[in-house]
Parts: structure tokens; sequence; C-alpha cells
């Protein structure tokens, strides 16, 4: 008998958020993540942006499609506290959320590879390694597929 399923489980028997869940959320948001370090930076804000996202309207589409990971952020507290009720039905939708919003992030890579006129860097490179494999976890995980179908009956 497999007991290693157990570690899934909280306190009340719900299945908790796997860890890759929100390494994935995070990098959706990187775009936030980098606007909130660049606030720590007192004396040229901008520099730091600009390390990442050369380009100030690539940095802005990254904030708008992190924002739909801040969001999906918000309905996994919400899962996790089970209220309000209005959330569950959109927390069935997760997977296809999290999927339109991998699309919208690969078709940012794209848009900045064609930006920089096709020159491979090692961060677009990594990026489209790390949005590959989040496409593959989120249709072959089965902790994934258990955790979005935990919230479908009423308590």
């Amino acid at each position: 008998m497999n007991f290693s399923n157990i570690t899934w489980l909280d306190d009340n028997g719900h299945i908790k958020p796997p860890i890759y869940l929100y390494f994935i959320l995070i990098f959706l948001a990187r775009g936030w993540c980098i606007f909130i370090a660049s606030l720590t930076q007192a004396s040229d804000r901008a520099a730091l942006v600009a390390l990442f996202y050369p380009q100030k309207a690539d940095f802005m589409m990254a904030l708008a499609a992190g924002a739909g990971a801040l969001l999906l952020y918000g309905f996994i507290i919400a899962e996790r506290k089970r209220s309000p009720a209005w959330v569950r039905p959109m927390f069935n939708q997760f997977r296809w959320m999290l999927l339109l919003l991998l699309l919208v992030d690969g078709a940012l890579l794209i848009e900045r590879s064609i930006n920089s006129h096709y020159l491979y860097s090692w961060s677009m490179g990594l990026d489209g390694l790390i949005l590959f494999w989040s496409f593959i976890y989120l249709f072959k995980s089965k902790r994934l597929s258990h955790y979005f179908s935990d919230w479908k009956r009423e308590e």
C-alpha cells in the first residue's frame, strides 16, 4: 500500500495546493515581483526594471499578464478558507484560467523574441523552458487534478 498521498491532505481532509502551483503563479507574476523589488531600491527604481525588461511595453504587458496570476492566487487563498461561496464555481475552472495565462505568457515570450530580432538570451530560453514544463505539469499532474476537483461539493 502506498500512503504517500496522505501528505497531500491538511488537517480538515482537504487537498493542499501543490508547491509547484505556487511556483507557476510566481513565474507568471514575475513582472509584479520585479516591480515590488524595484520599490525597495531607493536610488534608481527604473534601473532594476530595465535590467529585466529593456522595453517598457514588455514590462507593462508582463504586469497585465501577471495580474491574472495574482487573481488566481487570491482564489487559492479563498479555497483554503472555503469562503466566499461565489468563488467556488470559478475555482472549478481554475485549470482553464491557468492555461489561458500560460498561453498569454507564451505569446509575450514570442513578442519579446520578435523585439530582440530572434537573438537568443538565457532569460528567454529559461522562460521558454519553464513555460513548457508548466504546460506539461498542468495536464499531467495527478495531485493538481485532485486539487482542482476538491472544492466541488457543498460544505
